[in-house]
């Protein structure tokens, strides 16, 4: 009968080569896209940069937005305004085109290039593999099985090892042989980014199993606050009417269209446009023709589980953090491939050391 400890190391060999193929996978997606926004703007100058961004009113840019409505009417699927990387309006047709346009003055500008469209596939890479309907299961549950089982046993049978000599389990001998050097990048490696690492791929499955992530944080909520959400106003008579006039404390993001005349429109609101460090405040509202709104969340009213979710996304990328987060994130991204190679030689050794004893 297998021992515990021998039973820990068996389950991490095991998962280490088949789970954390999966990891290393998404982390290198994930790494590369960490800089997308300054890779995309880069490329896309002439359809993603505004000169003296920062000094257009947002007014000016509602009024184009508005324009935009009135011109193109039914064909619109969805509109997004400046936001990140993306200093221009763009605006989605309901027949897949893409094009972007000027937020002063309403120009076009350009239909999307092959570098955003290379992003976008990037990251539908990252969150489902490129596999319809259960890709997304496949990345979800290898990212819990990640953190909570092959990084925790890692930890594990490295305490073991090193519990009486910290200051080894640390270190690597640089100049050592091939096989002493793969054997403490691995082990030094693993115990420098385990932290990092379980929290960018416990904050990556809520990707998958949102729901299941808001009811457990549920426990967060104070049953005693009054939320605003489904809340409803009717202010205004059309939707043009509500854009313009609306008094808003966050940036109008986005306004998704209804696909037939009684469906509804969506609006996204979001505090800062632009990268910047700190938590991530939302409003989204839902609104029909005739100018009714209904709330839907609003980071200043949510409850506690909702605020919680919505860091979600610039933990998992870093920018929660600014600069040092998205690099932080970078590296950490790359490190499961290393784990990786160096786990598989680390199992070759000991399976060619087994067979010369044999």
């Amino acid at each position: 009968m297998l021992s515990f400890n021998t039973t820990i190391r068996k389950i991490h060999l095991w998962l280490g080569l088949t789970c954390g193929l999966i990891a290393s996978f998404s982390g290198l997606t994930g790494s590369l896209y960490v800089w997308q926004p300054e890779i995309t703007a880069a490329l896309n100058p002439e359809l993603l940069k505004v000169e003296n961004v920062e000094n257009i009113k947002e007014v000016t840019i509602l009024k184009s937005v508005v324009s935009l409505i009135e011109t193109h009417k039914d064909s619109l699927n969805k509109i997004f305004l400046p936001y990140r990387e993306q200093q221009t309006i763009a605006i989605q047709f309901k027949n897949g085109k893409t094009n972007y346009y000027h937020p002063v003055t309403s120009e076009f500008l350009g239909e999307k290039s092959a570098s955003i469209s290379f992003f976008e596939n990037l990251l539908n890479l990252h969150r489902t593999l490129g596999i319809p309907q259960i890709g997304k299961y496949i990345i979800g549950t290898s990212a819990i099985i990640f953190f909570i089982i092959l990084i925790t046993s890692g930890v594990y049978i490295w305490w073991k090892a090193y519990a009486n000599n910290l200051k080894k389990g640390f270190k690597v001998k640089w100049k050592a042989k091939k096989k002493k050097f793969n054997f403490d990048l691995h082990k030094a490696l693993g115990i420098y980014f385990f932290i990092p690492l379980i929290i960018i791929a416990f904050t990556g499955s809520y990707f998958t199993y949102n729901a299941v992530y808001k009811s457990a944080l549920k426990v967060f909520d104070n049953p005693n606050t009054h939320l605003i959400n489904q809340q409803k106003n009717k202010n205004f008579s059309t939707l043009n009417e509500t854009l313009l006039n609306s008094n808003e404390k966050y940036a109008l993001r986005a306004i998704y269209f209804p696909k037939d005349k009684s469906g509804m429109y969506r609006i996204r609101y979001i505090k800062d446009r632009f990268i910047k460090a700190g938590y991530r405040k939302t409003k989204e509202v839902e609104i029909n023709e005739k100018g009714d709104i209904t709330t839907l969340s609003d980071f200043r009213f949510d409850s506690n589980s909702n605020r919680i979710v919505a860091q979600f996304y610039p933990i998992h990328i870093g920018e929660i953090a600014g600069i040092c987060g998205r690099i932080l994130v970078f590296i950490s991204g790359m490190v499961p491939l290393v784990l990786l190679i160096t786990g598989f030689r680390i199992y070759r050794l000991k399976k060619n050391k087994g067979l010369k004893k044999k």
